[in-house]
């Protein structure tokens, strides 16, 4: 069966899902506008894919606080966009560093979600959400469009049990410039500057955090452990939870076979296409055109304002394969972006879960069980747990009844001990 990273490489299709709906929302007017700036450093000194379509609150147009993790406004959120369960939904507007350049301050957007009732002492304990793959257009972002049926049905889960949640849209989505898809730095700063922003704020949350993310969020929290230390020491971080987390060995990029057909429709390659867009925010001199063919041209134009999951249709609809998307085989500026899409460190300080489906075909779990291999060896304590019958997406409700008590035992001081005796079979099928 295919690999993820098969069909990263040989047939160019990234997978890191999570999708969500559309969010109704009126008053076109007062939708922010696509065009914008150009500065000397930061996202809008790179090209710029996606701004607009949101509202006037994304975009801050006074001069930003000097430092990250700065709360800038906040409002309440429309019911559509709010998690079930929460007595309070609130969008914010904070300061973060842009995580390709790793100096220039930028505005950012989140949200936090409070349960009913009075917090305890010391306030909510807080766990920090970290979203999969939505798109590149600001109109996309979790606290504009709204999360997707199977995640408000997982963070509701959270509310009921007493935790604050907060969670970034992730840096350039919402807010000013291309969002850095997938790359792990970026959604880290994020991540980390969001806790600043609602900790420094007067809500009632804990100064503890548990990091919890599936997918492409789930990279993102494993990766936001790793810069913590070097980036946000301040925080005190107990744990991480990591459901369908993927990650892009130099083993496996090295061992890729073609396995796919390059002469059917495949609507996979839309995550090529956003991965392409991560390329020409690090590299000036990378042309899309070289690569994408005139046809799948305005497929690739279309992700500036439509989300992924309406991305997927379109390609279908369009009959775009392979051979017919592609001049020239994008592997050498997919390279560049997959260094982006790594880990600082595999040994963590705090206890980790990883929840995998054996049906997951998006982060397969041979994928998943190299991560846990590395990161047991590298010292970090690992608990893993791997679902019978569950795929990439279901298994994200489904692990709960491990993830949870895991989180409540991290939060009262309990010992985690781990399973890395006993680890996945590395070389499992993925059937």
């Amino acid at each position: 069966m295919t690999s993820l990273l098969s069909i990263l490489l040989a047939a160019t299709s990234i997978v890191m899902v999570a999708c969500t709906p559309q969010a109704e929302q009126s008053g076109a007017d007062s939708q922010s506008s696509l065009a914008q700036t150009p500065t000397a450093s930061g996202p809008l000194s790179r090209p710029i894919r996606g701004d607009g379509g949101t509202s006037a609150f994304y975009s801050y147009d006074e001069d930003l606080p000097s430092q990250p993790g700065q709360l800038l406004r906040q409002e309440p959120m429309e019911p559509q966009q709010a998690v079930p369960g929460a007595a309070q939904s609130t969008r914010l507007l904070y300061t973060s560093t842009d995580g390709i350049d790793g100096t220039t301050i930028t505005a950012v957007s989140g949200g936090l979600f409070l349960p009913a009732g009075g917090p305890p002492e010391g306030g909510w304990p807080l766990v920090l959400w970290s979203h999969g793959t939505v798109g590149i257009a600001d109109r996309c972002a979790p606290t504009w469009n709204g999360y997707a049926p199977f995640h408000q049905e997982y963070l509701g889960q959270w509310i009921d049990r007493g935790f604050a949640i907060v969670a970034s849209d992730y840096q350039g989505l919402g807010t000013a410039g291309t969002h850095p898809y997938l790359a792990t730095q970026p959604a880290s700063y994020s991540n980390l500057d969001v806790i600043r922003a609602v900790q420094n704020a007067d809500f009632p949350v804990s100064d503890r955090v548990v990091l919890v993310g599936q997918s492409q969020g789930a990279a993102a929290v494993f990766a936001t452990a790793g810069h913590a230390a070097d980036y946000a020491a301040e925080l005190d971080l107990r744990g991480v939870v990591a459901t369908g987390i993927p990650f892009f060995s130099a083993e496996a990029l090295a061992a890729l076979s073609e396995t796919r057909p390059r002469d059917k429709v495949d609507h996979r390659l839309g995550y090529n296409f956003l991965a392409l867009t991560l390329v020409e925010q690090l590299d000036p001199m990378f042309e899309m055109e070289e690569y994408v063919s005139e046809e799948a041209m305005a497929t690739v134009e279309d992700f500036d304002t439509q989300c992924y999951q309406d991305m997927k249709s379109v390609i279908v609809e369009r009959e775009l394969s392979y051979n017919r998307s592609f001049r020239v085989p994008p592997t050498e500026p997919l390279t560049v972006a997959f260094s982006q899409m790594g880990y600082p460190r595999l040994g963590l300080p705090m206890p980790v879960y990883i929840g995998s489906g054996d049906e997951d075909r998006d982060t397969p779990l041979r994928m998943q069980a190299a991560l846990i291999k590395k990161s047991c060896a590298a010292g970090s304590i690992i608990e893993s747990r791997v679902y019978a019958g569950f795929d990439h997406r279901t298994v994200l409700n489904h692990s709960t009844i491990d993830s949870i008590p895991f989180v409540e035992a991290v939060f009262n001081g309990e010992m985690i001990r781990g399973n890395c005796s006993a680890l996945p079979d590395e070389a499992a099928s993925d059937r």
